[in-house]
Formats: structure tokens, sequence, C-alpha cells
């Protein structure tokens, strides 16, 4: 089916706005705000979507994907990270750089191409920002993780993704030197403002803010 890049960014914004865990739809205003447009052109949208058979959307409950435009999604999202973990990875762009780049670069209709960098790739699972790559059957791997915010204390840790992929944010971890793969131990918690400190490889220890903390997903070194 041959869609337009507009028609791929709706389909990929919803299933990134959709909760797996859930049954709920998502509303027109979300998905506005998610694509920075008004509600009235989300509006026009969901109606030709809907007549392709790639959504359903049901008055006051919301927007959801079908099986087909799930399966559109999730190619698209495989596509995008893919294109994000081959700029990091070959070409040394830095994890702040990619993701415009790679919006552009998933509109690029070819499952010849993407296979193929796959298979140059090494068949990553996760891209540079610790988010997880669909399979060429549309699998996406799963992996238990939480917020640095929510993490025990005194126990060694891993950053393994990064929930805000601004460049003004993946710039602030660069430059407090956290990154994918960073082992850290929470050492206490704020009650005033819920910021954390942490200590990082080198005995070097550092408080970074709740925003922050929220940001980072991590998970227990074994």
């Amino acid at each position: 089916m041959h869609l337009s890049l507009t028609e791929e960014d709706y389909l990929k914004a919803i299933f990134h706005l959709s909760d797996p865990e859930t049954e709920g739809g998502i509303s027109t205003n979300d998905i506005a705000k998610k694509i920075d447009i008004s509600a009235a052109s989300v509006s026009d949208m969901i109606k030709k979507l809907s007549q392709k058979g790639l959504i359903n959307y049901v008055k006051y409950q919301g927007v959801t994907l079908t099986e087909s435009g799930r399966k559109q999604a999730i190619y698209l999202v495989r596509k995008h990270r893919l294109w994000e973990t081959f700029l990091v990875q070959k070409l040394k762009f830095n994890w702040d750089e990619v993701h415009e780049i790679a919006e552009q670069l998933e509109h690029i209709d070819s499952q010849v191409l993407i296979t193929r960098l796959d298979e140059y790739l090494n068949y990553p699972e996760f891209d540079p920002h610790g988010d997880p790559i669909p399979n060429e059957k549309g699998e996406i791997v799963k992996r238990k993780r939480i917020s640095l915010k929510n993490a025990p204390l005194n126990e060694k840790m891993q950053v393994i993704a990064v929930e805000e992929t601004s460049p003004l944010f993946l710039k602030h971890l660069d430059k407090i030197k956290i990154n994918i793969g960073t082992e850290l131990l929470v050492l206490e918690k704020s009650d005033y403002d819920e910021s954390i400190e942490i200590e990082l490889a080198g005995n070097r220890v550092l408080m970074i803010s709740k925003d922050v903390a929220e940001n980072l997903y991590v998970s227990k070194l074994n």
C-alpha cells in the first residue's frame, strides 16, 4: 500500500502514543500535540487513514491501529532506528544529531535496502538511544527497565535507554558524561526537590535533577 510521508508520520505517532497494556484509544488532541499540528488537520487525516483500513476511530473513544496499520507503523520504526544506528556506528554522528536525519531516511521505501542495512549492522537489537529495533518479522525485544528516579539505593545500575531524545537533553547527558552503558550507583534521594545523588566510574559523585532522572532508564547489573 502506497502511503504519503504525512500518513506514515501519523501512523508512527499513533504507534508511539499507544500503550500495549491498555485497550484505550488515542485522542485526536494527543496526536495533534505529538505531531505539532492543529486538531482539525488531525481529524481530516484520521478519516483518510480509516478509509485505508489502517486505523479504527470511535468518537469519544479515540484512535487505535488496525493490524495492517500496526505493521506499517512498526516497519517505519524499524527503518528509523536502523538508520539512527547506522549514522552513529558507521558515520560517527553524535546521538543528538541523528533523529532528524533518520526522519527523512525512514521514508525510503525499499525492503531490500533495509534488510541489507540490518545485515550490515549485524542485526542490532537496540538503537543509540536504547530503544528496541523491531526485527524483520516485526518482533520487538522487551527488557526490564525502570526510571532512574525509581532506582533503589546502593545497587549497581546501568543506563540502558533514554526517554527524552531532544538534542538539548542528549547534549546535557554528554556534558555530565552519562550515556548508554554508563554504570552508576544511587547514593541518596532528596525529599525536598527529588534530585538524586549518584556515583559514577572513578568515584565521581554527581547530583542530577528529577527531570533528568525521570528521563533515564536503568537496569540492575548482574
